[in-house]
């Protein structure tokens, strides 16, 4: 995909636009073409998708790549995270005997950005014509056995049941370039998975002042046996129990992680951006406010120190609304076996009504993937890593459903 010298740009012939010694890039061919477009094109890239193809740049493209080809790596990329565009690259050098450059990157994801803008706008409008553009159309649709009600059928214990954590695998890099100058990208995410700083931050007092008697320790050892009654130790072992002052991250990276919520059967809801600092207290409450928000009474929800957490929201600006919403937390079943006994009998789903086989520790499975994507999103601008983030959670969801359906089609036969 090698660029061209200004003489070979495409020039303007009297009122339409004659694209010249276009290089035509697809999977397993390389060509130069001339193209003569239609007379009511206005743009180079009308012409180009009209021969399906996709220029790397809006008016003067030099370089197109076939959109079957972007569609291929959209499908590579679902299947294995890991699998860059960077490598997609290389691989079409590979392919076209042709030595890689680094610059094609920038040409490749410039195409690959508008085919999916593409994608989603396509998206927009079906869902529009469906009934299904409400602002909380897929967090109340997205997983048919925890949302939907039946007729004449008894209530649960517990009306709805998610679960929730933080990752780190996720960091990014800060966007400063090496000379110090922040590399400007105004583009937002496009999906609704995300809450957004300001909503997050509504939060970030709501644990001022407080502090914590190991304040200054990490305490990971076992507590000494003694004859008194056993106290409630398990808090002081997990470091996002901690006080605010110690969950701070090295100022290199902007974003240092994720934070998300899934259903108990692990459809993705919601996800925020740990900003610059670690699993604080503001980003399960802000996750916690839109819950209640969308799914009202009679809520369920695993975290690995729900145990500390509950009394955290309890004292917060939230505490009125979930308790008057029965709102119920818990800590999951892998976690749960690092706490002490006092707190299992309490917090254990085991010994919680309604939980069923639940084991509460559905993020653990979804970081698994997404930990996937940490190499190509580390260095990437805020845009294209929540663009890369939300594909994913998107490809995820879309699995879930698939095995959840072929599970119902199973079990009903």
């Amino acid at each position: 995909m090698p660029s061209f010298p200004p003489s070979d740009e495409p020039t303007l012939d009297g009122d339409c636009l004659s694209l010249k010694n276009i290089e035509l890039v697809d999977i397993f061919s390389r060509k130069r073409v001339s193209l003569q477009p239609h007379p009511s094109h206005q743009y180079p890239n009308e012409t180009l998708i009209h021969h399906g193809y996709l220029g790397c740049s809006p008016l003067f493209p030099t370089v197109a790549i076939s959109i079957r080809t972007l569609a291929a790596y959209r499908q590579a990329h679902r299947t294995c995270p890991r699998f860059s565009i960077q490598a997609q690259c290389k691989a079409l050098c590979h392919l076209h005997n042709i030595p890689y450059r680094p610059y094609l990157n920038a040409q490749f994801s410039d195409a690959y950005d508008i085919y999916l803008e593409i994608l989603h706008r396509v998206d927009v409008l079906i869902n529009q014509a469906l009934n299904r553009s409400s602002p909380n159309w897929r967090l109340l649709n997205c997983c048919p056995c925890c949302f939907y009600k039946l007729e004449d059928k008894e209530n649960l214990a517990l009306d709805w049941l998610v679960t929730m954590d933080g990752n780190n695998s996720l960091k990014r890099w800060t966007s400063s370039t090496a000379d110090g100058t922040a590399r400007k990208d105004s583009r937002r995410f496009r999906s609704d998975y995300w809450l957004d700083c300001s909503t997050v931050d509504r939060f970030k007092d709501e644990v001022r002042g407080q502090t914590h008697p190991t304040a200054d320790i990490d305490n990971w050892q076992d507590v000494e046996q003694t004859d008194t009654a056993p106290s409630f130790t398990c808090v002081d072992r997990w470091r996002n129990a901690g006080p605010e002052q110690r969950k701070r991250m090295f100022s290199v990276f902007d974003e240092s992680g994720i934070f998300i919520a899934a259903c108990r059967h692990r459809f993705i809801l919601l996800a925020c951006d740990m900003v610059k600092s670690g699993e604080l207290a503001k980003y399960p409450l802000a996750i916690v406010d839109r819950l209640l928000t969308v799914y009202g009474k009679n809520g369920g929800c695993a975290y690995d120190i729900g145990c500390a957490f509950a009394k955290t929201l309890g004292n917060s600006t939230l505490g009125p609304r979930a308790s008057a919403l029965n709102f119920r937390m818990m800590v999951g079943a892998f976690h749960g076996h690092a706490h002490n006994r006092r707190c299992q009998i309490d917090w254990h789903p085991m010994y919680i009504e309604g939980t069923g086989h639940t084991e509460g520790e559905g993020c653990e499975h979804i970081f698994s993937s997404s930990n996937e994507l940490a190499r190509s999103t580390r260095h990437a601008t805020t845009f294209h890593r929540h663009q890369s983030i939300e594909q994913h959670f998107a490809f995820w969801d879309e699995d879930k459903y698939a095995a959840l359906s072929k599970f119902l089609l199973i079990s009903t036969q």
